[in-house]
């Protein structure tokens, strides 16, 4: 690989991230349920690409043995997304977006564990940097306490099917990967509809979004979704799951940023809120350099090699 197309990857992954830390402030402007969102995020994303499919007749069809496996997927990415809405909802946006970020300490033992590879000590070490980073979040941010705990489980679950993803990307094109998993992903959010509204919603489902909801929601589907997880998905050919999930974690970073733009003194949070933020990006940003060096001091040893 090139060293301007490993740049011209990290800058697109991050170009993601931002996006991506646009998403929780979405789910706060959408005035419908979490559960809600989720299906007609998923339904939006599969007519989208369905269409652009039949536009560029583009050959979809899978083994089914493996198409099983990429529905299963979607179920996963589904109950991802509703606790990551629910934990928006419950508390801010920021907590939300800061509890996501124990994704790469996740990752940092599926990868090893899903590659059968022995589990990299600094990998541990920067994922424990971040649970330090949560741990300061925490102590200032006591009443926000169940937002975090759900999006934490929301991160366990998006550590989960980026691992896999790492696997199903290097068989598959990501679009057609990511039109099945958004299938799978509307169908479980569909089969947990009337579950949800008798034990959560016991008022009724809000399945009539109004019109500024539907503007959002057509965002949130084509440009957070379909778009952005594609891409997500073909950068994992040449990205570690690690390391994508290590960038993801500035999605707080991106996304409190944006909360306090758009929603103002509603997201500003205390200095220890702000702190373990900082420490989250001390993390994120340790790891491209270290790995830097590893190259560097690699390539030097082949040359005295040599």
């Amino acid at each position: 690989m090139q060293p301007d197309s490993t740049v011209k990857d990290y800058l697109m992954l991050h170009f993601i991230v931002l996006i991506w830390g646009f998403t929780a402030i979405l789910g706060l402007l959408i005035s419908i349920g979490s559960l809600e969102i989720v299906f007609y995020r998923t339904l939006l994303a599969t007519i989208i690409l369905g269409l652009i499919f039949f536009w560029r007749k583009t050959f979809i069809r899978l083994p089914r043995k493996e198409l099983g496996k990429i529905i299963g997927t979607g179920f996963i990415i589904s109950l991802h997304w509703l606790l990551f809405f629910g934990a928006a909802r419950v508390s801010t946006a920021s907590v939300c977006l800061a509890g996501m970020a124990t994704t790469s300490l996740w990752t940092a033992f599926l990868e090893p564990l899903a590659n059968k590879k022995k589990i990299k000590p600094f990998e541990i070490f920067l994922g424990l940097m971040v649970i330090a980073g949560l741990y300061v979040i925490f102590r200032f941010e006591l009443d926000y306490w169940l937002g975090l705990v759900m999006a934490i489980g929301s991160a366990f679950l998006s550590a989960v099917f980026t691992v896999i993803n790492g696997r199903f990307a290097k068989r598959h094109s990501p679009y057609v990967l990511t039109f099945y998993e958004m299938f799978g992903a509307f169908l479980f959010s569909a089969f947990l509809l009337p579950f949800y509204g008798y034990f959560f919603a016991p008022e009724g489902l809000l399945m009539r979004p109004d019109m500024m909801d539907w503007f959002w929601l057509l965002i949130l589907s084509g440009i957070c979704t379909v778009y952005a997880f594609s891409v997500s998905v073909e950068l994992m050919r040449r990205i570690t799951a690690f390391a994508v999930n290590l960038t993801i974690n500035l999605e707080p970073v991106y996304g409190i940023i944006l909360a306090v733009l758009i929603f103002g003194e509603k997201e500003k949070m205390t200095g220890g809120f702000y702190l373990g933020t900082l420490i989250i990006l001390v993390s994120v940003l340790i790891y491209p350099a270290y790995n830097y060096y590893l190259r560097r001091k690699d390539r030097g040893n082949n040359l005295l090699r040599a």
